[in-house]
């Protein structure tokens, strides 16, 4: 077993993992359930914790070099180190973009419209969920219900901020803080997603203009040359012409010489 055989292997089931936490999750945070009502949630939250826990044991196991594959997915050992921070145990919700590799276009601009809009999508009821979840308790809070979390997730990650809505709680200022700096990063690729089909226009375009003018540069061309290519016919007839005068002329003194000679 390999680590990207495994990988194979349990991607989807991850990633229903993913959607039944992201569904107890949502449910307990909108609909407020407390107490002993809350227990079913929690218990799907912590299992579902513990598979993806498990799920980065099995990976470190797999991985070729342990210690560079623990260096690069420091953050996936945060998430799982970290439970009793809820809002950040949304962070796992990532696996599902994962798969969209699998079901967008071969092209680059498919793959990025199709990330684009589902890391916008996925960062925005995330961050919604999990400020949510730690403000509507909070008796100084802003942010009471998941219509006002939506819309405060949409201005922020839009870099809008109109300030009307904004988090009180110190988690909830961390979950701010990184709901700007993912909207700047998802804003950065929409940016160079648009110049970049911009520039390959444009390129289109020139190469249209290019081609069509060799064309019209060819119809232009082609009676100058037929008319050369005749002159060259009868240069190529007047030379064989010259060669055979010259020939016969040749001839006729040899003859002469001859019957002068003989008188």
């Amino acid at each position: 077993m390999t680590q990207a055989r495994y990988r194979d292997l349990v991607e989807w089931p991850l990633m229903g993992t993913a959607l039944i936490f992201l569904t107890a999750y949502a449910w307990q945070v909108i609909g407020k359930v407390n107490g002993t009502a809350a227990v079913p949630f929690e218990i799907v939250l912590w299992i579902t914790w513990g598979i993806f826990a498990l799920d980065y044991f099995v990976n470190l196991w797999l991985a070729e070099d342990r210690m560079r594959w623990f260096l690069w997915n420091l953050h996936e050992l945060l998430i799982v180190v970290l439970p009793f921070f809820r809002p950040l145990r949304l962070l796992r919700l990532v696996t599902l973009l994962s798969v969209l590799q699998r079901t967008v276009g071969e092209t680059l601009r498919g793959r990025v419209a199709t990330y684009v809009a589902g890391a916008a999508a996925m960062l925005i009821l995330i961050g919604a969920l999990a400020v949510l979840d730690v403000e509507q308790n909070d008796p100084a809070a802003k942010i009471l219900n998941f219509g006002d979390a939506a819309w405060w997730a949409v201005t922020t990650i839009t870099t809008v901020g109109y300030g009307d809505l904004y988090p009180v709680t110190p988690i909830g200022r961390i979950v701010a803080a990184a709901l700007m700096m993912s909207g700047i990063a998802v804003l950065g690729i929409v940016t160079a997603s648009i110049a970049s089909w911009l520039v390959q226009r444009i390129e289109e375009n020139a190469e249209g203009v290019a081609a069509a003018a060799e064309v019209k540069a060819a119809a232009a061309e082609e009676p100058v040359r037929a008319e050369m290519a005749d002159l060259v016919t009868e240069i190529a007839a007047l030379r064989m012409e010259i060669a055979e005068l010259r020939e016969a002329t040749v001839v006729r003194q040899t003859t002469e010489l001859g019957r002068g000679r003989e008188v």
